[in-house]
């Protein structure tokens, strides 16, 4: 019997722990007290314990290495759930669900988030991955939006989903939360938050 398909799949095992391993790096580097200004791919490789080329044979650049970051949080986080939210038929239940969603995940990661974000604003490609991720946010709100029975003009629309996606921002749940509280306790407080934007913005049509 050929050994080839066991060495496929032991070379699969293989390339899935490097990728795990150089995965824990970055976050571990982000979260690391010197890490934060000094990412890069040199010291992610350092880190991991592999060399540059391999790191980049993986993740093809610092961008690919951050969206994988980002799947990797994603994945923890629990955003598999949004698939639910989006076959919610009743669209107020479907916004809470999706504030929800939002909640846990934040919370999944609540240091490299925070990290992440705020790099965002110190260099492009940093930036590049989360304002990405971000407009996904920004779609699905539009998206239930648009299946509520009240009509919006275009001008409010995008005002209201603007204004929604500000509330659900990282930003926003972190500074309400505070040090003392997790983000998944703040859920119900940006639900009502959000109820009441959607009055406001029914009110003004």
């Amino acid at each position: 019997m050929s050994p080839r398909p066991y060495n496929l799949g032991q070379r699969q095992v293989n390339t899935d722990q490097t990728r795990a391993r150089i995965n824990e790096a970055a976050r571990d580097l982000l979260i690391a007290s010197n890490g934060f200004t000094t990412f890069s791919i040199d010291a992610v490789a350092k880190q991991a314990d592999v060399t540059r080329m391999t790191v980049y044979h993986h993740f093809g650049s610092k961008t690919g290495l951050l969206e994988a970051l980002c799947d990797s949080l994603a994945s923890s986080g629990g955003m598999a759930k949004m698939v639910q939210v989006f076959q919610q038929p009743d669209t107020l239940k479907a916004l809470d669900e999706y504030i929800a969603v939002f909640g846990r995940f934040w919370e999944a990661d609540r240091l490299v988030t925070r990290k992440l974000r705020a790099l965002a604003a110190l260099d492009p490609e940093f930036e590049q991955v989360i304002k990405a991720r971000d407009e996904r946010r920004r779609t699905g709100l539009r998206v239930l939006l648009q299946r509520l029975p009240q009509k919006f003009s275009s001008d409010d629309l995008e005002k209201t989903v603007n204004l929604l996606y500000s509330l659900i921002s990282f930003e926003f749940f972190d500074m309400l939360a505070g040090p003392a509280r997790s983000l998944i306790e703040v859920v119900p407080e940006v639900c009502q938050q959000a109820h009441l934007a959607l009055t406001a913005s029914s009110s003004s049509a």
